[in-house]
C-alpha cells in the first residue's frame, strides 16, 4: 500500500550517490591542486604521524556520514523548502569546524590550504548537486510522479483550501487523492466540488483507516475544522504509525515562512508561536547598507551597457530617454520613478482609447501587444532592461532592490484596506511577483505574493529573490 515510500527510497538513494560522489571529487581535487601527484607527507602531532594520502581516503567518508547523521537525506525535508541546504551546510560546517578542533588542541600540523580548498569547493558542489535533483523531481512531480498520495482529514472549507494551494503547486510532491469530512455528513461540499473522493464521515479512527486503505493513500494530512477528540486524534498517530503512513498536521495558517514558527510543547500540548518579522534596527540598517553598495556596483558595470542602450532610444523614437512616473513608496509617500522609456511619446494621451482592450488583471492595465510600444521599447521589455534605471531609485533610497511592485496612485485609492500592508515596506526592482509570472499573475495572486514577502521578510529571501530573477528575466515569462 505504501507506493509513495518508493520513490522516497530511489531519491534518497540518488542524493547518497551524487553526495559521495561530490565528497570525494571535492576532496581528492583539493590534494591534487595542494600536492599534485605527491602525497603531500604528513600530518604530525608529536611523534605521531599520519600520511595525507590517509585523510584523503577518510574525510570522504566521515563528510558523508556527517550529512546522514545531520539529517540531510531525510525524506521530510527533500524536495521543497530551505532545510535541506540548511543541512547540508551546517553538517559540512560542524565537521570541518571540529577537525579544526581537533588540530589546534592535537597541535596537528595539517595544511591550511588543504582544508581552505576541499571545504568551500565541496559545499558549493553539495548545493548543486541538491539543487540539481530537486530541478528533475520537481518537473517529475508537476508530471503527476513521485509524489505522496495524501487523504485530507478536516473541515469541508480547509479540506477545499488545503487541495487547492497543494494542486497550485505539485512541485511540494503532495497529491490529494480523496478527502474525509469526520462530522460533516451534511456538507454540502462534494466529490465534484472538492475535486477528490469523499472517503467518508465518520469522527472514528476505523473510519479513517479505511479510509486510507481505500484511497492507498500513505500520507494523511490533519486540516483545520476537524471534529475528532484529542484522544481520537492521538489513537489516529499511532495507528498510522504503525502502519508506516506519514501524519501532517496543517494548521490553519497560510502564507506564513518557516522561521517565523516556533513549537514549544506546554502541558504535553504542542503550541505554535508565530513571531513577525521586523524591518527595523540593524536589519534595516543591513537591508540599505546591502541596497547601496549592490546598486552601486551594478550601475558601474551596467553603465556602457545603459549608454548603448540610451543611444539606441534616441536613434529610434523622438523623445526622452527616460521615462518618469510618480509611483506611491513606502507608508503611501510619493516619489519619482525612472525607467528607459519603451512607448511613444504620447502614450499617456493613448491610454484611454486602449483601456476596453486591457489584459491585465483588473487593477493593472496591460496588453500583450501594446501598439505604444515602440521596436527599441520590445526588445528592453522583453528581457527587463526598461528597468535599469530604478538602480537609480535603489540608490537614492526610495525604492529598494527587492520588495512588492511599485504602485500607481490610482491603484492605491482602489485598494481594500488590508493591501495596503503592501506599503509597509519600501517598493523592489524585483520581488516575488517578478520571478512568479509577473504579467501572467491575477490581481489575487499579485496581492497574495506582495503580503508574503511583507510578512515573512528576510535577508536570505531577498538573495533567493535575486537568484530567482536572473533566471525569471532569462525565461522572460510573463514579460510584455
Amino acid at each position: 500500500m505504501n507506493s509513495g515510500g518508493n520513490w522516497r527510497t530511489r531519491y534518497v538513494r540518488r542524493i547518497g550517490v551524487v553526495d559521495a560522489v561530490v565528497v570525494v571529487w571535492a576532496v581528492v581535487g583539493a590534494h591534487l591542486i595542494r600536492f599534485g601527484g605527491e602525497s603531500g607527507g604528513g600530518v604530525t602531532a608529536g611523534s605521531f604521524t599520519a600520511s595525507y594520502m590517509f585523510l584523503t581516503l577518510l574525510l570522504p567518508c566521515l563528510w558523508w556520514f556527517m550529512l546522514a547523521a545531520w539529517g540531510s537525506r531525510e525524506s521530510r525535508v527533500l524536495g521543497s523548502g530551505a532545510d535541506e541546504y540548511k543541512r547540508v551546510f551546517a553538517s559540512s560546517l560542524w565537521l570541518f569546524g571540529l577537525l579544526a578542533i581537533i588540530s589546534y588542541a592535537a597541535q596537528l600540523d595539517l595544511a591550511r590550504g588543504y582544508v581552505g580548498i576541499a571545504f568551500p569547493i565541496g559545499v558549493v558542489g553539495l548545493l548543486a548537486g541538491r539543487w540539481i535533483l530537486r530541478q528533475h523531481l520537481g518537473l517529475d512531480r508537476t508530471r503527476g510522479g513521485s509524489s505522496s498520495r495524501l487523504l485530507v482529514v478536516g473541515g469541508p472549507g480547509a479540506v477545499a483550501h488545503l487541495i487547492d494551494a497543494l494542486r497550485r503547486y505539485p512541485q511540494a510532491g503532495y497529491n490529494p487523492v480523496a478527502a474525509y469530512l469526520p462530522g460533516n455528513a451534511e456538507a454540502s461540499n462534494s466529490a465534484a466540488e472538492l475535486g477528490v473522493p469523499v472517503a467518508g464521515h465518520e469522527p472514528t479512527v476505523a473510519g479513517i483507516m479505511s479510509a486510507v486503505r481505500n484511497s492507498a493513500a500513505d500520507t494523511v494530512a490533519i486540516s483545520a475544522g476537524v471534529q475528532l477528540h484529542p484522544m481520537t486524534m492521538r489513537h489516529l498517530g499511532w495507528e498510522l504509525a504503525a502502519t508506516n503512513i506519514q501524519l501532517i498536521v496543517a494548521p490553519a495558517l497560510t502564507d506564513i515562512a518557516g522561521p517565523r514558527i516556533h513549537t514549544q510543547p506546554v502541558a504535553g500540548l504542542p503550541l505554535i508561536h508565530v513571531t513577525t518579522p521586523k524591518l527595523e534596527g540593524g536589519k534595516r540598517v543591513a537591508k540599505r547598507l546591502f541596497d547601496i553598495s549592490t546598486s552601486s556596483l551594478m550601475l558601474a558595470l551596467l553603465s556602457p551597457a545603459m549608454l548603448l542602450i540610451a543611444i539606441w532610444i534616441k536613434m529610434d523614437s523622438n523623445g526622452p530617454v527616460f521615462f518618469r512616473q510618480e509611483r506611491i513608496g513606502i507608508l503611501g509617500e510619493p516619489f519619482i520613478m525612472y525607467k528607459f522609456r519603451s512607448m511613444s511619446t504620447d502614450a499617456e494621451e493613448r491610454l484611454a482609447e486602449l483601456t476596453a482592450q486591457n489584459e491585465g488583471n483588473g487593477i493593472l492595465f496591460k496588453l500583450k501587444v501594446d501598439p505604444r510600444v515602440t521596436r527599441a521599447g520590445a526588445f528592453l521589455r522583453k528581457f527587463s532592461l526598461d528597468e535599469l534605471p530604478q538602480l537609480l531609485n535603489v540608490l537614492s533610497g526610495s525604492m529598494s532592490l527587492v520588495g512588492p511592485r511599485p504602485p500607481l496612485a490610482s491603484e492605491v485609492d482602489a485598494y481594500e484596506e488590508h493591501v495596503r500592508r503592501r506599503l509597509l515596506v519600501k517598493p523592489g526592482l524585483t520581488g516575488l511577483w517578478q520571478v512568479s509570472g509577473r504579467s501572467n499573475l491575477s490581481w489575487q495572486d499579485s496581492v497574495r505574493l506582495d503580503l508574503y514577502y511583507v510578512e515573512n521578510w528576510s535577508m536570505a529571501g531577498d538573495f533567493v529573490i535575486l537568484f530567482r530573477t536572473a533566471r525569471a528575466v532569462l525565461k522572460r515569462d510573463g514579460a510584455y
